[in-house]
């Protein structure tokens, strides 16, 4: 204190401190009734997602035999260590207590993690459990949910360790939601984060507006999903597909296998994912069990379920949620066909003026921690039976082909389009990424 306390300032303090004190205890009592415990009705909590985090494996073709690729611990049919989240929401009324199902899943991380979707306004809860490392029990580290870009959350919920709450090995914990803006987004572990993000803790995330479900015209066609609540129909859509990329330095998965330190200042990716998958293997179906064996390496995909192709229809509006979880700056190009950007960070490029920011392009600017919608118009079929292909790549020269050309381990998909009358696809489509078991 800059100034002495003298003996009446002293007194006034005491008394002062006194009778706040006496207040305080009359306050207190008068309201003991309001602010004892009171007994609630026990409740159930039922998820709608739950995720379990764990390790695991995973499968990516490229060329070569390096001392870090593919790691000769590696089950047959995988190449790669992994951490991540593997889908339990078959058992999410079951627990808590982590239930012997659930605990099966330990070493059966899924890559990417659980697409989730919610609806604007919807209370949502998320269940997390800790299923901890098979390979790497000597690694106690917590798990956390944290809903990236997300505006609205409670600091319990936000999954930040430092200021809310992260889950040890063995314990359960709900994460409650509200979203109110919707759009395109992404999750990640943040404990650890960027070894944690990188070895494959990471999925997206989509909240749809309250106006689907209503209709409304633009460009002489008649859409009931959207976007985003435009108004006047122009983010409407047929179909949507997810595009997640994401990266993988081999030698950090090797050296977390290994019991070793990566240096993260030597980071170099080796293989550009979309969807948990590289290219060739990115063209195979939804829940593949075994995949195709490219340039020797058979790939096992049954942790890696999510197809990245775009399958339509002629005449169709198809919305492209392109979402960047990796550390490089991505260019995804669909040679052939324009889109437009109508939405970045999940923010609808449209003013409180209705001034239009959307743009067309033929290459979306993604970088690490961005989501991108965008919506094309799938050109007319040429005739004949199957399917018009169109590429869909990293235009990024290391993004397609850091092993050895040809897109091999890079991030490339085709965009397929059948005529109107074909029966190859449903007329509607089942599911998000054609899964009808996540619609």
């Amino acid at each position: 204190m800059s100034k002495r306390l003298s003996r009446r300032g002293f007194l006034k303090l005491g008394l002062g401190a006194a009778a706040g004190a006496a207040g305080a205890q009359l306050f207190l009592s008068s309201r003991a009734g309001h602010l004892s415990p009171v007994a609630q009705a026990a409740t159930t909590i039922t998820p709608k997602y739950y995720l379990a985090g764990t390790d695991g494996w995973a499968s990516f073709p490229g060329t070569g035999n390096t001392h870090f690729y593919p790691d000769p611990w590696a089950p047959t049919g995988k190449t790669s260590y992994m951490f991540g989240f593997a889908n339990v929401s078959a058992y999410k009324t079951a627990d808590p207590p982590v239930s012997a199902d659930v605990l099966g899943f330990k070493q059966k991380a899924q890559s990417c993690a659980p697409m989730m979707y919610f609806d604007e306004n919807e209370s949502a809860v998320v269940r997390l459990t800790n299923l901890g490392l098979a390979v790497r029990p000597d690694l106690v580290d917590s798990h956390t949910v944290h809903w990236h870009g997300f505006q609205n959350v409670i600091p319990m919920f936000d999954g930040e360790p430092s200021t809310s709450i992260a889950v040890p090995i063995g314990r359960v914990f709900d994460y409650s939601y509200k979203p109110y803006e919707p759009g395109t987004y992404m999750y990640h572990c943040h404990f650890e984060d960027t070894e944690h993000v990188h070895m494959g803790m990471v999925g997206p995330v989509v909240v749809r507006p309250a106006q689907n479900g209503t209709a409304h015209t633009h460009g002489g066609k008649t859409f009931t999903k959207f976007a985003y609540n435009d108004g006047d129909g122009s983010t409407g859509y047929n179909r949507e597909y997810v595009i997640f990329l994401s990266e993988v330095w081999n030698e950090s998965h090797w050296d977390d296998a290994h019991i070793q330190l990566p240096d993260w200042t030597d980071y170099k990716a080796d293989f550009y994912l979309i969807n948990g998958r590289v290219y060739p293997d990115t063209l195979l179906p939804n829940g593949a069990a075994v995949g195709a064996p490219t340039n020797g390496v058979p790939g096992d995909l049954r942790d890696q379920p999510y197809s990245a192709v775009v399958h339509c229809k002629e005449g169709e509006r198809v919305l492209l949620r392109l979402i960047n979880l990796g550390f490089t700056k991505a260019s995804m190009t669909l040679a052939g066909i324009r889109m437009r950007v109508v939405g970045l960070d999940a923010t609808q490029l449209r003013g409180k003026t209705d001034a239009d920011g959307s743009y067309e392009t033929s290459t979306a600017q993604v970088g690490p921690g961005e989501s991108v919608d965008a919506i094309f118009e799938a050109p007319a079929h040429s005739g004949g039976a199957g399917y018009d292909t169109y590429l869909l790549y990293n235009r990024n020269i290391q993004g397609i082909s850091n092993n050895g050309g040809a897109g091999l381990g890079g991030q490339m998909t085709e965009v397929r389009v059948y005529s109107a009358s074909s029966n190859a696809i449903p007329a509607v489509q089942v599911g998000p990424n054609d899964l009808s078991s996540l619609a």
